[in-house]
């Protein structure tokens, strides 16, 4: 079976949880006995993957990707007819929307829709004017393909649930497929100037990360405990202007594997504060390697914490605060259970599920 695969999220950001997840289904579906991958983006001319991703003939932004007149440009101008030639027999999607646009006979179409927030949350964006034109743009693009998927691949039955809450029409055509955790790198690489058995969080940038809550629960407690660093993995540019610089405060940004996994490893536990997440890839990444967590409560956050994990309300801040006094001494390693737990979602897991929604679409 020829797969063509939307690349463009692993061009515009590699070590985003959308741009793994895309490498995965790269790496994974080539590995299927008959079946073969075409992966299709927009690149600049003197990108060292030109020749090997198919790909307009034009020089391409990779940080445009998601602007209209671009994506016109890849999704009706170019990938139709590319898709013919090359006789591409499924096409999968992977940003939540991108679908070819225009019938192509015989063709089976997937969307990989990791959640809804584009439509459901407030996003971060320049103005009021681009949210609500993305906002507008988004819904267009994700309503065409979901009605044009063949089949629509969720990591969760929170996000599962979401789309067939919102598009009824779609509910048969749902599939889920959790996302990929990958084994610990065999060497990790510690952090320059981190002192280990600091908390953790991961993700700055959206609102729904609630990071703002969990950073005024963090000061509450250690105005009160001797409550751990914390170290942010995003941009301090996300933060408050106050908070830049505060004392026991860390942000991180743009690490590769080695020092990611290492990131994970030293750290005390892992904080996951969002109030919406489609599937909560950091807490599998951190169980795999041993460090505890405590995460909110819902949506799909509650598929993917174990029941010994503590949990809290993520909108209730004197209670978080309280909570992270209470487990403010250093906690016992999850060194069994926690691997345990994650191997769920590993390779040999991941690998035999594709295969089935693979398998659904042969003709």
């Amino acid at each position: 079976m020829r797969v063509g695969l939307d690349y463009r999220p692993v061009l515009a950001a590699p070590r985003s949880g959308i741009g793994r997840q895309v490498r995965a289904l790269e790496t994974h579906l080539a590995e299927l006995d008959e079946s073969s991958v075409t992966c299709f983006g927009g690149m600049p001319l003197d990108h060292p993957l030109r020749g090997q991703i198919e790909a307009p003939a034009g020089d391409l932004d990779l940080q445009g990707q998601h602007r209209p007149r671009q994506r016109f440009a890849f999704e009706a101008a170019f990938l139709p007819a590319r898709l013919r030639a090359l006789g591409i027999e499924v096409y999968i999607a992977t940003a939540n929307m991108g679908l070819p646009l225009g019938h192509i006979a015989g063709l089976r179409q997937v969307l990989l829709l990791h959640d809804l927030f584009q439509l459901t949350e407030h996003n971060r964006h320049a103005s009021v004017w681009k949210a609500s034109a993305y906002r507008l743009i988004d819904w267009a693009s994700i309503a065409y393909s979901i009605a044009r998927a063949t089949r629509i691949w969720t990591p969760s039955a929170f996000t599962a649930e979401e789309v067939a809450r919102r598009f009824p029409q779609a509910r048969t055509r749902i599939r889920i497929l959790p996302n990929l955790v990958e084994s610990p790198p065999d060497e990790a690489r510690p952090i320059e100037g981190l002192t280990p058995g600091y908390w953790l969080a991961v993700g700055t940038r959206e609102p729904r990360k609630n990071i703002v809550r969990l950073v005024s629960a963090w000061m509450e407690a250690r105005r009160c405990s001797g409550v751990p660093d914390l170290v942010l993995l995003g941009a301090a540019e996300d933060l408050p202007g106050e908070w830049r610089g505060l004392p026991g405060l860390h942000c991180l940004a743009n690490l590769d594997e080695a020092a990611l996994s290492g990131l994970y490893q030293e750290a005390d536990r892992l904080w996951q504060p969002s109030y919406a997440e489609g599937f909560g890839l950091p807490v599998v990444e951190a169980l795999a390697v041993g460090t505890p967590v405590a995460c909110a409560r819902g949506s799909a956050l509650d598929e993917v914490t174990p029941p010994w994990a503590p949990r809290f309300e993520a909108m209730d801040v004197p209670a978080l605060a309280a909570l992270m006094t209470t487990l403010a001494h250093p906690a016992p390693r999850e060194s069994i259970r926690g691997p345990d737990w994650a191997a769920r979602f590993g390779a040999p897991a991941y690998r035999a599920r594709l295969a089935e929604l693979l398998a659904e679409l042969r003709p």
